[in-house]
């Protein structure tokens, strides 16, 4: 099973503390994040995991050559330097040949702390038999986040991206974890442009419209780590959760 974790965001509202730092490699308890990404994925059966990077990137590169050598039992761990930020989609389609070999793969985005289980989300994806499956949450401060609609099968009706006030039908966020087929490059192909984002691009492309996109509802703990507030709650918190 392949996976990519999207880490190559600057991680501007971190400052002061990704001065120094990439956003995927600040300490969460006595652990980078990424760690906790890899080792999570790494525990349910994901055996080759693409990371790609753009900002300090040799210190990435650092941190994943010592975990290969104490912590990777077996475990692939490739990365994708970018110099100029691709956005997520199109960091997907600039890697096609990484995942084609295998008919699903997983997408992490790297800003989060999560113990999802990634076997039950899979299973559920296998079950479905979707083009994509949507980890999402409910999250109460919405506008900020990719909102997603979906029906009583959990089929998703409508994904809007940040949305404004009036548009809110929705308590259910993206989670910023996906599980797609390799059919979603037949869409990835027919756009060009750079960056490409999947929350504000791919679903907006008529994927929601034209294929079957499920919503695979999480009870598991999630936190965006994209702000010092959230960073120390994490913080906080870390010592409650189970890798």
């Amino acid at each position: 099973m392949k996976a990519i974790i999207l880490a190559a965001g600057l991680g501007t509202r971190l400052r002061p503390l990704t001065n120094e730092i990439p956003k995927c490699l600040v300490p969460i308890g006595d652990k980078p994040l990424l760690w906790y990404h890899i080792s999570r994925l790494h525990k349910f059966g994901v055996d080759n995991i693409l990371v790609n990077t753009h900002y300090l990137p040799d210190k990435v590169e650092d941190f994943l050559k010592n975990y290969q050598n104490y912590d990777s039992k077996g475990l692939i761990i490739q990365t994708s330097f970018e110099i100029d930020l691709l956005g997520s989609a199109g960091t997907l389609r600039e890697n096609k040949s990484f995942f084609l070999q295998d008919d699903i793969f997983l997408v992490v985005y790297g800003d989060n702390l999560t113990n999802i289980d990634y076997k039950k989300l899979i299973d559920y994806h296998l079950e479905k038999k979707g083009i994509c499956t949507i980890a999402c949450y409910e999250e109460k401060n919405i506008s900020s986040k990719g909102m997603v609609v979906f029906d009583e099968d959990n089929k998703i009706t409508s994904f809007v991206e940040k949305p404004t006030k009036e548009k809110i039908i929705s308590n259910y966020a993206n989670a910023g974890i996906y599980v797609f087929d390799k059919k979603i490059f037949d869409y990835l192909s027919t756009y060009t442009r750079i960056p490409f984002d999947i929350g504000h691009d791919l679903f907006s492309y008529n994927l929601i419209e034209n294929e079957n996109v499920f919503a695979y509802l999480m009870d598991e703990y999630l936190l965006d780590i994209g702000t010092l507030e959230t960073y120390d709650i994490a913080n906080k918190q870390i010592s409650k959760l189970i890798f």
